[in-house]
C-alpha cells in the first residue's frame, strides 16, 4: 500500500475517470501559480478542491491497495481502526447494493482517512474495471457507481493468412468481436474452410476506462470476402428493430445461430458410417462434434422449450430442446447442465444451457450437437435455415441510401490497417445506492 498525502497546493491533472496521479509542485512556477502563491501569502488563497470517486478528498489521507487472498471487509478495515460494530453494520446494510462476501483477491481498494485522524472515513472497492462501491463509514451511506468512460470507434481491416481467430487476434480485436463477427456471417460463410487471401473489415465501438478496454458496445458494420465474393452486414432499422442486411437487402438474422459454441473447431461431422472411438466399430454418427475445452459455454441455437435435461450412460449430461413443430436440437457430453435448465424451461436463442465436458461415451472434451427436422435427424451443416424478413419495398429507398453510405465507409478502411475515430467521453457517474 502507498500513502498519498494530498496537500493544500495540490495540482491534479485528470485524463480519465478514476486515474490517480502522484501530486508534486512544479520547480518552475507559471504566472498563474505565482499569482496563487501571492494570494496565499496574503492569506486569502482558497485551497483547490480535489475529488476522487466523486468524494472531496482535499487534504485527506489516501491509501490504495489490492485485496490479498482470503481477506475480508473486516481484515481490510481493522488496520484503519474501524470498530467491528461499524464493520458489521456496514456489511449487513450493504447487501442490496453489494454483498461484501463477494470481495475477491487482486481487486483494488482505497481507504480515505481525515487529516489528523487514524480512523477511516471511506472505503472504496472496485469489483470490476467499470464500477466502484463507496462505503461511508461515518454516515453509513453505501452506493455503487460507474466510472466515466471513453467510447472509441475502431475500424479494422485484414487479410486471412491462417484463420479468422488468429488473424483478428493479431490486430488486437477482442474475442467478443470475433465471436459476434462469426455469428453474423455464420450462415453465409463456412469459417471452417477459409482460404488464404479472404479478407475482412469490421467497425465496432470499444468502451475504455483508465486506458483499458473493458468491453464493446457491438459491431456497427462489417464485410467478409470469401473466394472473391463479398458479404456485407449493413445495419438498418425496420419495424422498430435494427438488424443487419446484406447488399441485396436480405436479413442476416436467422431463426438459429450457426454454431452452439462461440468460434470453435468442428472435429467430426454427420456421417452414416463412422468408426466410433470408444466402441471401436463403425456406426452412424448423426451429429456434429465441436472440439472445445472443458467448461466452455454451450448455447442454445434458437428459442425453444427444454424437453429433456438429464444424464444417460451414452450421452452423459445432455439437454434436448424443442424449438417448434419442425425443429429439435440436442447437446451431449456436458460437464454439467446450467443452473435452472430442466424439462419445461423456456430457453432463448444464445442462452447458456450447459458446459463442454466428456461425460458418457466420449474420449475427450467436446460437444456432440444433434439436429432433428420433422422428427428425422439431419446433417446440421447442410441445413439451410430461412432468414428473417428482407427489406420491404417501402423501405428500399432508405436502405439503398444507408447501403451507399456503408459501402463508402468500408471502402475507406485500409486492409491490414485500422483507423480510430473520434472518442466520446462520458463524464457523469451512474449511481445506485442506499
Amino acid at each position: 500500500m502507498n500513502n498519498k498525502w494530498i496537500g493544500v497546493a495540490a495540482i491534479v491533472l485528470t485524463f480519465g475517470a478514476g486515474t490517480i496521479f502522484q501530486i508534486t509542485k512544479k520547480s518552475s512556477p507559471s504566472v498563474d501559480e505565482q499569482a496563487v502563491a501571492a494570494l496565499d501569502s496574503a492569506g486569502i488563497a482558497k485551497e483547490k478542491e480535489v475529488f476522487l470517486y466523486g468524494i472531496n478528498v482535499t487534504g485527506l489521507n489516501i491509501v490504495e491497495g489490492t485485496v490479498n487472498k482470503n481477506q475480508t471487509l473486516a481484515s481490510l478495515l481493522s488496520p484503519f481502526n474501524v470498530p467491528y460494530q461499524i464493520i458489521d453494520q456496514i456489511a449487513r446494510k450493504s447487501k442490496e447494493i453489494f454483498d461484501v462476501r463477494s470481495i475477491a483477491a487482486d481487486k483494488k481498494f482505497t481507504v480515505i482517512t481525515p487529516s489528523g485522524s487514524d480512523q477511516a472515513q471511506f472505503f472504496i472497492y472496485e469489483p470490476n474495471p467499470s464500477e466502484f462501491v463507496v462505503f461511508n463509514l461515518d454516515s453509513m451511506e453505501i452506493y455503487k457507481a460507474e466510472k466515466p468512460a471513453v467510447y472509441q470507434t475502431r475500424e479494422v481491416g485484414g487479410v486471412i493468412e491462417s484463420s479468422l481467430y488468429v488473424d483478428m487476434d493479431k490486430k488486437n480485436v477482442s474475442i467478443s468481436v470475433i465471436n459476434k463477427f462469426a455469428d453474423m456471417f455464420g450462415w453465409s460463410v463456412d469459417f471452417q474452410a477459409l482460404q488464404k487471401g479472404d479478407l475482412y473489415k469490421v467497425v465496432y465501438e470499444e468502451k475504455i476506462i483508465d486506458g483499458t478496454v473493458v468491453g464493446i458496445t457491438g459491431i456497427q458494420l462489417a464485410l467478409f470476402e470469401h473466394k472473391g465474393k463479398a458479404y456485407h452486414a449493413i445495419p438498418f432499422e425496420q419495424n422498430g428493430e435494427t438488424n443487419f442486411f446484406d447488399q441485396d437487402g436480405n436479413s442476416l438474422k436467422k431463426a438459429f445461430l450457426r454454431d452452439p459454441l462461440e468460434y470453435t473447431r468442428i472435429s467430426s461431422r454427420y456421417s452414416l458410417k463412422r468408426f466410433h472411438p470408444v466402441q471401436k466399430r463403425y456406426k452412424a454418427h448423426l451429429g456434429t462434434d465441436y472440439a472445445a475445452r472443458t467448461g466452455t459455454e454451450i448455447r442454445s441455437v434458437g428459442d425453444g422449450t427444454v424437453v429433456e435435461a438429464k444424464y444417460s450412460s451414452a450421452n452423459g449430461n445432455y439437454v434436448k430442446i424443442k424449438h417448434n413443430g419442425t425443429y429439435t436440437t440436442q447437446y451431449l457430453h456436458m460437464s454439467k447442465i446450467a443452473k435452472g435448465v430442466k424439462a419445461g424451461t423456456r430457453i432463448s436463442q444464445g442462452q447458456v444451457i450447459g458446459y463442454v465436458g466428456s461425460t458418457g461415451l466420449a474420449t475427450g472434451p467436446h460437444l456432440c450437437f444433434r439436429f432433428w427436422k420433422n422428427g428425422k435427424q439431419e446433417d446440421w451443416l447442410s441445413e439451410e435455415i430461412p432468414p428473417s424478413e428482407p427489406i420491404s419495398q417501402a423501405n428500399l429507398t432508405a436502405f439503398n441510401a444507408k447501403k451507399a453510405e456503408s459501402l463508402n465507409l468500408l471502402a475507406a478502411i485500409p486492409l491490414n490497417g485500422e483507423r480510430k475515430l473520434l472518442t466520446v467521453v462520458s463524464d457523469s457517474l451512474s449511481v445506485q445506492g442506499l
